[in-house]
């Protein structure tokens, strides 16, 4: 039999979920101009613990929900903030960040001997020529070490996909809201002890409304509602018909940073960015099957 038919309303949501996420890099450029990526990030997963008042705690192991909330959240958006704040532009952000489907691939294959068809491994080809590209262009707006940051949070959230095997059907309301837990206080601890009390009450007291705003967006819109719905999607539809829609992301993340910021690609930048997102669309665009 056909996988259920995608209904208008769910792919408008589906097409909401994209444009959330292409938007978030942005709110997070503006973020990172009030306060630091640690500070930020505890801020961030503060707020999108909020619905903790209203959801229960998913079944899963203390242990597995402290690891995914390292790697999924931790990891994944230190690294991504990190790598901004040392002048990756928002914009290629959105794109590198896409390679964790890549990574996701190779760890299966390195860890659990999942090894990947032919047609992963055209996609890791081609998305790994992209980022070769984009090496190339070191020494622009950023260095080496900022590349190497921002590498490190496709590989996080790449870690945490594999760990979420083990949450198993989770409410993911419910999972993302306990997940936003574990960020805060290690974030908090260490930009205390490397920033100072000071720096951080400075911080916090001196933030425009536009930081609160991106706090809020990311935490909340980004992270607990685009997550959910997300899920919710995955569930229905199944993973062919929906994951397509995140190659809208990094095109949504590099309009909205031009837009904003002026941020302008050269052409081996650009062709870098095509790559990458070439090589996604080989891992994720499904071929038509029956299911």
């Amino acid at each position: 039999m056909y996988a259920p038919r995608l209904t208008l309303p769910h792919t408008l949501l589906a097409l909401l979920v994209a444009g959330i996420w292409g938007v978030a890099f942005v709110f997070t450029k503006l973020g990172l101009d009030s306060f630091s990526p640690l500070m930020l990030a505890a801020l961030r997963f503060s707020a999108s613990a909020l619905p903790l008042l209203v959801v229960p705690r998913p079944r899963v192991a203390f242990g597995v929900t402290i690891a995914i909330g390292l790697t999924l959240f931790v990891g994944q958006f230190m690294f991504l903030f990190l790598g901004i704040t040392h002048g990756v532009p928002p914009g290629l952000a959105a794109v590198i960040l896409q390679t964790q489907s890549m990574f996701t691939v190779a760890l299966a294959a390195a860890i659990f001997h999942q090894y990947p068809t032919g047609r992963q491994t055209a996609s890791l080809v081609v998305a790994a020529a992209g980022l070769a590209c984009i090496g190339g262009t070191i020494g622009q707006e950023f260095d080496v070490w900022a590349l190497l940051l921002m590498l490190g949070s496709p590989l996080s959230f790449a870690i945490g996909n594999l760990l979420l095997r083990k949450a198993g059907q989770s409410d993911m309301v419910a999972l993302m809201s306990w997940l936003s837990l574990v960020p805060p206080l290690p974030c908090l601890a260490l930009a205390l002890a490397l920033e100072g009390p000071a720096a951080i009450g400075e911080s916090l007291v001196a933030a425009p409304w536009i930081a609160w705003v991106s706090v809020l967006y990311l935490g909340f819109a980004g992270t607990t509602i685009a997550f959910a719905a997300w899920g919710a999607l995955l569930r229905r539809y199944g993973v062919a018909t929906i994951a397509p829609f995140a190659l809208l992301v990094p095109f949504i993340g590099a309009f909205a940073s031009s837009l904003v910021f002026g941020e302008r690609f050269g052409p081996l930048r650009l062709a870098g960015m095509a790559l990458v997102l070439v090589g996604l669309a080989i891992l994720m665009v499904p071929t038509r099957r029956r299911v």
